[in-house]
Formats: C-alpha cells, structure tokens, sequence
C-alpha cells in the first residue's frame, strides 16, 4: 500500500472542479455505519432479502472497479500494490467464505441482509483473532472493510461527521455525493479530493456554489494520505500535493495572496452594473442550493436569484418535508433579497440526486438519468407537487418570485404543471391565505434536446425559459456528467450543443419571453462572448463567480460578439469552434 512520510512529497493530478488553493491538514473520511439495523424476516420475504444483498454485492463490485481502474494512472508500483489489494476486495464479493456464510444467515435464520453481514465478519474476525500472523491479520481487516462496503450500500450510507471536523481541513473521500457535500460548512473545510466523481456532477456543482476549491477524480489520494497530513488542493489547475516541500508550501501560500487580492479588487465591481462597452445591458443573478447562500448573493453583486435548488429541503433526512416547512425556508430567501426576484426550481431529484425520503423504489431504473426524476416525479406525485407550489406561492407573497420546471421534454408537461398550479392557487385564495398577486410567471428549464427542438412551441405556453447546459449537453453526447472516465468527452463546444443553445434562445426572443442560461457554461467568462453573441441576456452561476462574469461583459464589445457568434455556428467541429472563441476573448483582452 502506498503511505505518504514526512519528508516526502506527493503531487496527484484529477480533474480541476473548483478554482482557488486550500492549504491545511489532511482529514481522511473512511465511513463507518453508526448503527446497523437487525430484524427478523418472514418466510416468504427471503428472497426478496437475497436479491437485495445481490443488488448491494453488485454496486459494491462496481465501486471496486472505478476504484480499480482509476488506480492504473498511478506508478507502476503503486498501481500493482493497489490493484492486488482491490482484487483481492473483488474476489470476496464472489463464492467466497464471507458472501456464503451471509447468505446461509439469511436463507436459514431469516435476519436481514446488514445483519447477516455483520455476524459473519464477527465469525471470521474471532476465527483469526488467535493467529498470530501479520498477513492474516489484513486479511482479516480487508473482510471488514469489504462487508462493511456492502453495509453501506445496503443502508445507503452517507457522512455525517463533518462538524466534527478540525478548523481548516482539507477533506479527502473515495466519493462523495451531493447530499454529502451539502453537509461541507467553508467556514469549517478549507478544500476538497476525492477519488471518483466527474467535473459537471452535482457534487461538483455544489462544491463550486460553496466556493470550496475541489479536485475530483484523484486515482490513490485515499491511499496515500494520513489524517493530519499536510496537503495543498489547487482546484484551478487539478493538482492535490501531499507533504509539501517548504519551497512548494512557500509557492502556493504567495499565490493564494494573489487571488485574495483579486477577490478583493473584484468586490469593487459588486455595485456596478453589468453593461459592456458599447452599452449592452446583461443580468447577472446567482445560482444557490442551501438557504446559508442568500447572504452570498447580495455580497457577489447579483440581481436577485436565477436558480433556487430547492433539493437541500428533501437532503439528509427520511421523511419529506411538509408545506409549511417549505414555506418558511422560501419565505427567508425572498425575504433576504430585499425585492430582488427569486426563481424557485421544483423539485429536481433522481440522477445523482438522490433523496433517502423516496425510497430506493422510486429510483429503481437502471439508468436514473433516463428515469423517474425532476417534474416526471413531480407529476406522478401530484400531492409533493401541490405542497411545493403552494409553499411557493405563499412565500410569493413576501418578494418577486419565480416558478421554474425542470427537466420539460414536452408541452403536455408545462400544461398539466400549470394546470396544478392554479388549483392550488385558488384553494389558497379560498381559504384567505396570502399568496402572490399577481401569480408568478411560471417558466421552464430547457435541458433535453426534445424541449430545444420544440422550443417554439414551448415557448407559446412558457412565462420564460432558462437553458440548463450541463444536462442539456450531457444528454445531446451521450455522456454521464458525474462519470470521470468519460469527463474529457463532456464538450460544451460541441456545435450540437450550440445549435440547440441557437434554436432556444431564438424561440424565446421571437415570443418575446425571457431567456436565460444558469448552467455551468454561464458562469465562465470564456464562453460568456459565446452566449451574449447568440442573443441570451441573463446569466445566472454560483455567487462566487459573478464578479468574474461581471468583470468580462464590462470589457466586451457586444457587436463583435454577435459577429464572432455567426462565424461560429458555422463551424463543423468543437476545435475550429474553440480556436474562433479563443482568439476573439485574446483580442478583447489586448
């Protein structure tokens, strides 16, 4: 196994997830299950039982495998270390002692599968206990480890200790989800490297709206490092060093000044408005999932909320949350605002949004992307539909809101939402409730490519549209967002992408509707001249990027990024895109 010394330093490379350097101490999350639940079955639930640890042995051979075939970017060394190691993890989910001994528990004692599992690594641990051999003894900790993997997938496991951290750590994981990171406080944890995870994923979108500097897809960090550690994460430039050599902890330390001096230089923008040079007027309002960013928005100079992720409401937590709840945690954002509009997205879950409250039923499909999730979910439940619009409105009547769908692939859709919409709207006027007056305009998010290319007709029934370009380009090429291995083929260049980008925005200004962007491509400044160029004039990102993107549209020429636009919807492929693109943002910057 790879260790890290003192005195010997250790350069990863991953994928760059969020911009910024965070240097502290190494805090190694190895998750444990608190508390594991045991219950008798009946005799007709076995099987049932059976398939259910079959499902958790196949995620768990599946996370092995990502593990595996990441751990081949390292040394030749290392990587045969690991690969032993994780072969041999492998091999267990096979006939081995371990998986036999679990599913005689479950046929003959009928107890349930995370009992089963535990009792028959305490019978293995014991019957090792008296040798006293070194490598029994690991092997004896690799059952563990392998039957408490399955454990936590039976469970489905997530942290929970992270306000235990120490101040200023930097946390290091095999995976975290979205709901993970939720729990990450900035004003606790310093950084952010993990093992799997891909750079448009929406733990990688939450570790941007934190402003935490994040590397994702790290082959062996896990293995490499100590809790206590030193360690640097450049989020900008994919880079994690374990044990930094003084000279390279000096390094690092003179450029983290640098871009606290940059940030601070940036805030002197928060008040000016963003117009670009020959007078072209952009929005620039923010994208935030947790109710603690409200603060952020004003602090970043945006114009109120673009995108409400109202997931952090269903995250972390069994039971679903009730109206009222709801209403209260909308009512603190719009209230915060102080007037500025707020977009509430309904609930976007499924994919790799997962809310323990729905049960492991509710997201079955094989592929979940293709699944039941965002307003498919919504629809079928109409009951967590009219609780959210109601909490909705009546947070509607303390601010300007906005109601966003997402996820539209047709108009039957916007029409049975809206329909829902108004029902609960005039119960709540029957009961005297205040609400919205007027009602708020109820508009879509465009991220299939059946919603582009219907965009004129969605457009007749729609309030506005916002384009949401990670799905909308994960799902144009095909590609698994939150997959690493195949995280360098996610290409907002793609002149696919463009095209349906072109289609939409074009639907929308012909209805004379509001168009907006608030994925991922809106808060860069370089595809900023892109997206003003094809006509869009609202932007919404993370809080921590609006300087920057306010920064770029000051200094740009609108009309040459109308003409640069034209020249490159004309090109065949994503380097001749890409090349125009450069080169026009090189010039502006001359």
């Amino acid at each position: 196994m790879v260790r890290s010394d003192s005195t010997r330093e250790i350069s990863l490379h991953g994928l760059g997830i969020a911009p910024g350097i965070a240097i502290g101490p190494a805090y190694l999350v190895k998750p444990g299950v608190e508390s594991v639940p045991y219950y008798n079955l009946m005799p007709d639930a076995v099987a049932d039982e059976l398939a259910r640890l079959e499902g958790a042995v196949a995620k768990s051979r599946k996370q092995i495998d990502r593990l595996r075939e990441k751990s081949s970017a390292l040394p030749q060394a290392a990587a045969e270390e690991i690969g032993f190691l994780l072969e041999a993890h492998a091999s267990m989910l096979g006939g081995s002692r371990l998986m036999r001994g679990i599913t005689r528990r479950i046929s003959e004692e009928r107890i349930n599968a995370e009992a089963a599992v535990v009792a028959e690594i305490q019978v293995i641990a014991d019957s090792f206990a008296g040798l006293e051999d070194s490598y029994i003894a690991s092997r004896a900790k690799d059952v563990r480890e392998v039957g408490m993997r399955v454990v936590r997938n039976l469970i489905d496991y997530t942290y929970k200790a992270f306000s235990g951290v120490p101040l200023g750590s930097v946390i290091l994981a095999e995976e975290l989800t979205p709901a993970d990171t939720a729990l990450l406080d900035p004003a606790r944890i310093a950084g952010l490297a993990t093992v799997l995870g891909g750079a448009e994923g929406h733990t990688a979108i939450m570790a941007r709206a934190l402003g935490l500097p994040t590397v994702l897809g790290i082959a062996g960090i896990v293995e490499s490092a100590h809790t206590g550690d030193t360690i640097i994460v450049d989020g900008g430039r994919g880079i994690v060093v374990l044990n930094p050599s003084p000279e390279k902890l000096a390094a690092y330390r003179e450029e983290a000044v640098a871009l606290d001096k940059e940030r601070r230089t940036l805030k002197r923008l928060r008040k000016l408005p963003a117009i670009s040079r020959d007078g072209v007027t952009v929005t620039l309002r923010a994208n935030i999932e947790l109710p603690s960013e409200a603060a952020n928005v004003i602090d970043s100079g945006a114009e109120g909320v673009g995108l409400l992720r109202t997931e952090f409401l269903f995250m972390n937590r069994r039971d679903l949350p009730g109206e009222d709840e709801q209403y209260q945690a909308y009512r603190a954002i719009v209230e915060k605002m102080a007037g500025m509009p707020v977009t509430l997205r309904t609930l976007d879950v499924g994919g790799d949004k997962l809310a323990p409250a729905f049960g492991h039923e509710s997201f079955s499909s094989d592929n979940p992307a293709l699944g039941l999730r965002a307003i498919r979910l919504s629809l079928k439940e109409p009951k967590l539909m009219e609780a959210q619009f109601a909490a909705m409105l009546r947070s509607g009547a303390h601010g300007p809101i906005r109601i966003m769908l997402p996820m539209i692939s047709r108009l039957e859709e916007l029409r049975l939402a809206r329909a829902s919409l108004m029902r609960v709207a005039r119960r709540l006027k029957r009961k005297g409730v205040p609400i919205a007056d007027p009602l708020p305009p109820l508009g879509i998010m465009i991220e299939v490519p059946a919603a582009a290319l219907s965009a004129e007709g969605l457009a007749t029934q729609a309030d506005f549209f916002s384009i949401g370009t990670n799905d909308l380009i994960q799902y144009t090429l095909a590609i698994d967002r939150s997959d690493e291995q195949v995280a360098h083929l996610y290409d907002p260049l793609h002149p696919a992408v463009l095209r349906l980008i072109q289609m939409t925005t074009q639907a929308a200004l012909t209805a004379r509707i509001p168009i907006a962007v608030c994925g991922e491509m809106a808060g860069d400044p370089r595809f900023i001249p892109l997206l003003v160029g094809l006509g869009v004039r609202e932007l919404s990102a993370s809080p921590p990027k609006i300087p920057f993107m306010k920064r770029r549209i000051r200094n740009l020429a609108v009309s040459g990024a109308v003409a640069r636009a034209r020249a490159i919807l004309e090109q065949p492929d994503s380097a001749s895109i890409a090349q125009l693109l450069d080169e026009f943002n090189a010039g502006e910057a001359d």
